[in-house]
């Protein structure tokens, strides 16, 4: 069933967002439509996308309809799942086809993941524009079969250029939320009441958390704060918030969290992040201009992460610390960064040069220009 489903019969751009299964697609996709929004107030914009993915829940939560479209991943390894792949995309893409006649879509705009496919292939029949946006240095699949029917690409890293889209392909950044930026260092510090350190060292390993990341912090937590003048904001994540807080003895200058709601803190009260490096979360460190650790995460499709990672390396604004070096090097690198303060200093510069705060709005301005009608 469509939710919040609100077709106007008008002249305005009419605008189908796709990207999900993920919050890495679903975010970037809101942020371009909450741009387009306020750039032109009578664009209609909906959304579709899988009832099983996060777009089905934050979409709506965002304020804007979404449609279903029946999709499923290609199983890498042999499975039987394949063998009724064809029908499966059959039945999204008579559904794509019937969604942009229905809602008379002037452009399909992408962001990534299998749920965007059959909405690509269907508006390149019926002769719609299409834009795609990709958040990773290395192009995602679904990206990589339907860059060859964009009118444009939209890329966040350099890297991620396709050699042969020439001008339809513009490097405009990550949408990503600009109020990161607001606190100031002391506002982000009394945050967490840590206004008398010198240094404060922020580690997470995302929503859920990490173990490998958790279990390094864990084994040199004490380390750092033997230090003195060194304080740890530590995001556990779901998963093993309780372990540790029973294994981790308190200590004043340690915050061992569950979830961090307020990472706008976290990045401005920190001279050094430990993190993984997701597309959202580099974009992240870049618009705060965060001196980083990275430890790209091993379970991601075609490592991307890494790819990630690498990018602002070669940058000089993060430095790449592979998992599978935790046991033996974690220790030394944080301590390492922690020691040269003149180094984070010149990784968060090289960090906040790379950073692209109007991707959104730059993104949404293309889309509206490519649009049938006018978007005044």
């Amino acid at each position: 069933m469509t939710r919040q489903s609100h077709i106007l019969r008008d002249d305005a751009p009419r605008i189908l967002m796709v990207g999900g299964g993920t919050g890495g697609h679903a975010y970037p996709a809101i942020a371009i439509a909450d741009a387009i929004r306020e750039q032109a107030p009578r664009a209609v914009i909906e959304f579709a996308g899988s009832p099983t993915g996060i777009e089905w829940r934050i979409v709506p939560e965002a304020g804007y309809a979404i449609h279903p479209v029946s999709v499923r991943g290609l199983q890498r390894r042999l499975s039987w799942k394949n063998v009724t792949l064809p029908f499966v995309v059959a039945k999204g893409l008579l559904q794509a086809h019937a969604l942009i006649r229905h809602m008379d879509a002037d452009i399909v705009v992408g962001t990534g993941g299998y749920v965007a496919l059959p909405l690509i292939l269907a508006a390149r029949s019926l002769n719609r524009p299409v834009v795609l946006q990709e958040q990773n240095a290395f192009m995602g699949l679904t990206n990589r079969i339907g860059k060859r029917f964009a009118d444009r690409i939209h890329v966040a890293f350099q890297e991620a250029v396709p050699p042969d889209m020439g001008e339809r392909c513009r490097l405009t950044g990550n949408p990503v939320r600009t109020s990161l930026t607001k606190p100031s260092r002391d506002e982000a510090r009394a945050h967490f009441g840590l206004q008398s350190v010198r240094q404060v060292l922020f580690m997470t390993g995302g929503s859920l958390g990490s173990q490998a990341m958790n279990e390094a912090m864990g084994a040199s937590i004490q380390t750092f704060l033997d230090r003195g003048d060194t304080a740890v904001i530590w995001q556990t994540g779901e998963r093993y918030y309780s372990r540790f807080k029973e294994s981790i003895p308190a200590h004043e200058n340690m915050r061992l969290l569950r979830y961090v709601s307020r990472m706008d803190m976290a990045y401005n009260a920190a001279d050094l992040v430990v993190c993984r490096a997701g597309a959202s979360t580099c974009s992240e460190l870049m618009l705060t201009g965060c001196a980083s650790l990275l430890i790209p995460s091993p379970n991601v499709a075609e490592d991307h992460q890494t790819m990630n990672a690498r990018s602002l390396e070669r940058a000089g604004a993060a430095q790449v610390l592979p998992e599978a070096r935790l046991q033996d090097g974690f220790v030394s690198a944080v301590m390492d960064l922690l020691d040269h303060t003149k180094r984070l200093e010149s990784m968060g510069r090289e960090a906040r040069r790379l950073a692209r705060p109007d991707a959104a709005a730059d993104i949404g301005r293309d889309i509206l220009s490519l649009c049938r009608h006018s978007p005044a």
